[in-house]
């Protein structure tokens, strides 16, 4: 899906490189895996908090997170990765940790995933079936996600080839798509918030 966290991943693998953009996928996917969890055992419970004044507010703080993580990255400074600091970086398990956490972040903060996963869950069951409602569930989601993680490693890979085309002012331009989008996104979910309270 074309979303803040897509241009994210084709970022991160132009810039840093496969192995880097795997995890801050799997952040993704974890934070995917914790959304459906919450949405499979309180769904009643999640479906009620999340209407009226409480959605304004999700919204509101999801788009504040997007337009602060958006400025961030059109303002900073690109810095092309050599193959030296790729290794170096190779190195460091914080380094990974933090691109994992980062990942995993910028999809718990947007409010519209929970969202997609309900509506996702409610198309999954099948009265007809032999399997109960958690087996349905179980399989259903685990194909989704299996497709959507192996459409993101194509991504990635596709990313990669475009690393030799990569310099210090296509980064520059990169920094300031993939903050403008960002930033975008933040403005119509703060303004969906702030529209659903009057």
């Amino acid at each position: 899906m074309i979303g803040p966290v897509f241009f994210l991943l084709l970022e991160t693998s132009i810039r840093k490189g496969v192995r880097a953009a795997l995890f801050f996928d799997l952040g993704v996917l974890v934070s995917d895996i914790i959304y459906i969890s919450i949405a499979f055992f309180f769904y009643a419970a999640v479906a009620q908090f999340a209407k009226g004044e409480n959605e304004a507010y999700l919204k509101m703080f999801g788009g504040l997170m997007f337009i602060i993580f958006g400025v961030i990255t059109f303002i900073k400074s690109p810095k092309e990765h050599t193959a030296e600091d790729l290794g170096k970086q190779a190195l460091s398990t914080r380094y990974y940790l933090m691109l994992f956490i980062k990942g995993m972040i910028l999809n718990m903060v947007n409010p519209m995933v929970i969202f997609y996963w309900f509506s996702v869950m409610s198309l999954g069951v099948n009265e007809n079936s032999d399997l109960s409602f958690a087996m349905q569930m179980i399989i259903y989601i685990g194909v989704i996600l299996t497709v959507f993680f192996s459409i993101d490693v194509l991504k990635i890979l596709g990313a990669k080839r475009l690393r030799p085309f990569i310099t210090n002012s296509v980064l520059k331009s990169l920094n300031h798509i993939t903050g403008s989008i960002l930033a975008l996104f933040g403005v119509v979910l703060l303004l969906q918030g702030i529209l659903a309270k009057l």
